[in-house]
């Protein structure tokens, strides 16, 4: 399992999730070896918090999706327009039960 944190304003959070919903879940649910995409939010004190956990059938398919450095986020050309802060990388996991 690969997850991502990334922060915005509140008042661009619904513009960020159609944006995201553009982008990064059309990315990982095209991407080869893709097994689930869940994509949350949290509005908290003026901020949007989203959460973007996916799952992958190996590591190899982690790797293809994001590259040599697979711990590295993967992000597109506008997040720079509604991210106020961002992880720089992703968390992986070993899913050992799920349903």
């Amino acid at each position: 399992m690969r997850m991502w944190r990334g922060w915005t304003r509140s008042e661009d959070a619904a513009a960020y999730e159609r944006y995201l919903l553009a982008t990064g879940y059309v990315g990982y649910t095209e991407a080869e070896g893709n097994r689930g995409v869940c994509f949350t939010r949290r509005d908290e004190g003026g901020r949007s918090e989203f959460v973007l956990t996916t799952l992958w059938e190996s590591w190899e398919a982690i790797t293809a999706f994001a590259g040599e450095e697979p711990s590295r986020a993967v992000f597109y050309d506008e997040d720079d327009r509604f991210l106020v802060e961002r992880e720089l990388t992703a968390t992986h996991y070993t899913v050992f039960a799920a349903v």
